[in-house]
């Protein structure tokens, strides 16, 4: 067995040993976490040609989705019952128009064969009497045409 002694120098060792090594490698690796994690968490100073940013205010969220009280469901319900009676009584009146329109018609034409057929110089009574209820049922048409049911 060869018991010489090498001539290789050995490297001094530490007084702290190995140790000490891994444990300023775990405090310097601690700093630079802590350091890195300010300077992320610091505020930004905004850049010159950008606006500044503005902090949101909280609002009350609105309440739209609640059933409306009885008051306003009898105002609605009415609402609604008064747009089908306008309904209803427009529709009435331009049937009642239509109706009084084509009797109009039928009653000029029937007054016109009438004057056609008697001299020039007379008139018969039925003819005045039918051209006074022609001219009593056209003002009745233009009455109604007049007449505006409210939907309010």
């Amino acid at each position: 067995m060869n018991l010489s002694r090498s001539t290789e120098p050995v490297p001094p060792q530490s007084a702290a040993g190995p140790s000490a090594k891994h444990g300023l490698l775990a405090a310097t690796a601690l700093l630079a976490c802590a350091a890195f994690t300010a300077l992320s968490s610091a505020p930004q100073q905004p850049a010159a040609n950008q606006p500044p940013q503005y902090i949101e205010k909280s609002y009350p969220v609105p309440v739209g989705n609640e059933w409306p009280d009885k008051n306003s469901q009898m105002q609605m319900h009415d609402k609604l019952a008064r747009k089908k009676h306008f309904e209803a009584a427009n529709l009435e009146r331009k049937r009642q128009i239509d109706n009084d329109s084509a009797e109009l018609l039928k009653l000029a034409t029937e007054l016109k064969t009438a004057i056609d057929k008697s001299r020039n110089d007379t008139l018969s009574i039925d003819i005045i009497r039918k051209a006074e209820f022609i001219e009593k049922l056209a003002r009745g048409v233009k009455e109604k045409m007049k007449v505006t049911v409210s939907g309010n």
